[in-house]
C-alpha cells in the first residue's frame, strides 16, 4: 500500500472522497478526546522509537505481547488501531508486515513523517470504531495504550475483533486496577482536562523543571542511608512519571523527555477505563475470540486471542 502523492483529495475506487492533508488521508475529524495526544506526539515524534534510542524497549514489549518472534509478522496484513507516532509501527514494517496505521489524533502526522519509507505502509486519520473497512480481512490487529482511552473499551474490543479474519490474532493491552496515580497527578489531571493542549504542555514542563533535579537527585543518591525511604515518599507526593527503575539504560536526558511526555499523558486523558485480566477475557469470549491468553504485564493486562477459522471451532482458554 501507499498513499497518493501531492492531491488534496483522497479518493477509493467508488468514487467517495476525503481530505488529504500533510499526505494522509483523513476519514475523520479529531475527536476532543484525542486532542492532547495528537499534540504530544507532534510535539515528540522520536524520544521512543527504537531507531532513535537505540535501545529495543517497545520491540521487547511487542515480542511479549505478540507471545512469538517479530519474525512472525512477515507477510501479514496487519491493523494496527491507535498508531500514535509509530513506536510499533515501525518495528511491524521492518519485520516484513504490511501495516494499516490509524489513529484518532493528529498522531497521524508524526507517524507518517516517522514510516513513510517504508513500502508496505498506510496511514490514516479515523476513528477505529467507524474504519473505512471491510471487516475480518486482518491476519493481525494490533491495539497498545489505546483501549483505557476510548469512551467504551467494551465496545472498543468488540469492533476490533470483528476486524480479524478467520485464524487470525488479535493482540491488545488496558490498564488495570491499581494503575499507579499520586494525589498530585489526580489534582492536575482534573485542572488540564479542562485546558488547552498547548497549556497543559507548557504546566508539565514547568513541573519537569521545578521537580525532575529532585527526582534525580534522589536516584542518584538511593545508596546513601535514608536517602532510599525518602525517594519513596517523594515518589508519592510527584506528580511526575518516573522511568529510573523500569528503564534506566535510556540515561538522563531521555529519562527526562519520556517523564514530561508520559506526565503529559497521565494528566491529559479524557478516559482512563481500568479492568481486570477477567474482564478482558470475558469481553473477548463474547466477541466470538478463542484461545485467549491474558496475563497482568506491561502496563497493566496483556491479551491476544484468536479468530476461529470456522464457526464454532476452537477452544476459550
Amino acid at each position: 500500500m501507499s498513499l497518493p502523492g501531492a492531491e488534496d483529495r483522497f479518493e477509493c475506487e467508488k468514487g467517495c472522497s476525503y481530505p488529504l492533508i500533510g499526505g494522509v488521508p483523513r476519514f475523520a475529524p479529531e475527536s476532543s478526546y484525542s486532542g492532547a495526544f495528537g499534540w504530544q506526539w507532534n510535539a515528540f515524534p522520536e524520544v521512543q522509537l527504537d531507531s532513535y534510542t537505540g535501545l529495543s524497549i517497545s520491540g521487547e514489549r511487542l515480542t511479549r505481547l505478540l507471545g512469538a518472534s517479530l519474525d512472525t509478522l512477515r507477510g501479514k496484513l496487519v491493523l494496527e488501531a491507535g498508531c500514535g507516532a509509530g513506536r510499533f509501527t515501525e518495528i511491524m514494517l521492518a519485520a516484513g508486515a504490511t501495516v494499516f496505521a490509524c489513529d484518532l489524533s493528529e498522531a497521524v502526522e508524526a507517524n507518517y513523517q516517522n514510516c513513510r519509507g517504508y513500502r508496505d505502509y498506510f496511514v490514516c486519520q479515523a476513528d477505529l470504531l467507524r474504519l473505512p473497512l471491510a471487516p475480518a480481512q486482518f491476519d493481525v490487529v494490533v491495539c497498545i495504550g489505546v483501549v483505557q482511552h476510548t469512551p467504551d473499551p467494551e465496545q472498543t474490543m468488540t469492533v476490533l475483533s470483528s476486524h480479524v479474519k478467520p485464524g487470525g490474532m488479535l493482540v491488545m493491552d488496558h490498564y488495570t486496577h491499581g494503575y499507579p496515580s499520586t494525589v498530585s497527578r489526580r489534582a492536575l489531571r482534573s485542572i488540564l482536562l479542562h485546558t488547552s493542549p498547548r497549556l497543559s504542555m507548557r504546566a508539565c514542563r514547568l513541573l519537569v523543571a521545578l521537580l525532575w533535579p529532585v527526582h534525580r537527585l534522589l536516584w542518584q543518591c538511593r545508596g546513601v542511608r535514608g536517602f532510599t525511604r525518602l525517594r519513596r515518599l517523594f515518589l508519592k507526593l510527584s506528580p511526575l512519571v518516573d522511568y529510573h527503575e523500569a528503564y534506566p539504560q535510556l540515561g538522563p536526558k531521555l529519562l527526562r523527555t519520556w517523564a514530561l511526555l508520559d506526565t503529559h499523558d497521565t494528566v491529559t486523558d479524557v478516559y482512563k477505563h481500568l479492568r481486570s485480566a477477567q474482564e478482558i477475557r470475558t469481553c473477548l469470549q463474547a466477541c466470538g475470540m478463542v484461545d485467549i491468553e491474558v496475563a497482568y504485564a506491561g502496563n497493566g493486562v496483556e491479551a491476544r486471542a484468536q479468530k476461529p477459522r470456522f464457526p464454532g471451532s476452537g477452544s476459550s482458554s
